[in-house]
């Protein structure tokens, strides 16, 4: 979508199981290989209490939301910030909701309110600040 066809409000959500495999596949890309992700007995000993999935890998569906859907094609990410509020464990399911938060149409930049859930607890909170395509 280019600046003229976003309005303030707009969103879109995706949802995705997190499994122990996109675990593994996301340390080994990222190269966080921190236990408490990725061995069962070390998680087991800390104030989790089990393994968790990386903040990171629930907050790239953000940015996957951002590339592909809202605004889409052609949208550069500016900056990101995140809270994380509570973990995300294999076999949960993340929802990704992304909403238009604020338009400054002469300089092409959209604010836009992001946030992951696992059932209604909202798990990652946050804002993008993105450039986005001109009006063709």
């Amino acid at each position: 979508m280019n600046i003229n066809e976003l309005s303030i409000g707009q969103s879109a959500e995706t949802s995705k199981i997190i499994t122990q495999q996109d675990i593994k596949m996301f340390a080994t890309v990222s190269g966080d290989h921190n236990p408490v992700h990725l061995d069962a007995a070390f998680a087991a000993a800390t104030p989790f209490k089990g393994v968790i999935a990386h903040g990171m890998l629930s907050a790239s569906f953000i940015s996957a939301i951002l590339g592909t859907t809202l605004p889409g094609k052609g949208t550069i990410y500016l900056g990101q910030n995140l809270k994380f509020l509570s973990p995300v464990r294999p076999g949960d399911t993340v929802k990704t909701v992304v909403t238009v938060k604020e338009i400054h149409a002469e300089k092409r930049r959209v604010i836009c309110q992001t946030a992951c859930y696992v059932g209604e607890t909202k798990v990652i909170d946050g804002e993008a600040t993105l450039l986005v395509p001109a009006a063709s």
